[in-house]
């Protein structure tokens, strides 16, 4: 009678494991070309836009000079002769940017210092999520909310008349409202 030793690889154990393995493999083997397929499709529609981009322009630098373009202080594209000056443009965008940093930083780092150095667990565990939900927020939100709340109360405190902002949604709305008839 001969023994026979089983090492780790044969044996009817082994075999169902491999056979496990395989039909994972060919079961998930659609999902790998799904996932693939949307990493490419991501891939080629970045490497589509930055084409586009550089095509159009390309167009543009083509008809209008870079110089006037970085150097110009006229932005009237539709306007008569068209003047693509972006100069007023990068000064004011640069101004903003300068004036919301100087409220910015400081009191964020004074959050921050506080928060890490100073507060109480408990109040650190309040604070910092919330802080996260405000920092998820879209800009476009806190802008919206500053032009049609905050900005005519300050004109408000300012000046003591009450200043509305008009824009498409106040006017839609205004569109919507029943009116009333003439006494």
């Amino acid at each position: 009678m001969s023994a026979t030793i089983l090492t780790g690889g044969e044996g009817p154990a082994a075999a169902a494991r491999q056979r496990r393995r395989t039909l994972r493999k060919v079961k998930e083997a659609p999902i790998y070309i799904f996932l693939f397929a949307c990493a490419s499709l991501s891939i080629f529609t970045t490497i589509g836009i930055v084409l586009v981009l550089f095509e159009e322009a390309a167009n543009f630098f083509g008809e209008v000079s870079i110089i006037d373009f970085l150097t110009g202080t006229e932005w009237t594209p539709l306007i008569g002769a068209a003047h693509f000056g972006i100069l007023p443009l990068l000064n004011a965008t640069i101004m903003m940017a300068l004036g919301a940093m100087v409220f910015a930083v400081p009191l964020g780092l004074m959050v921050a210092i506080y928060l890490s150095e100073y507060a109480h667990p408990r109040v650190r565990s309040v604070i910092k999520p919330v802080l996260e939900v405000l920092a998820g927020i879209p800009t476009v939100v806190y802008g919206y909310f500053a032009l049609t709340f905050i900005t005519p109360e300050i004109l408000q405190l300012l000046f003591g008349s009450r200043v509305f902002v008009f824009n498409a949604l106040s006017a839609s709305l205004a569109m919507a409202r029943p009116r009333r008839p003439a006494a």
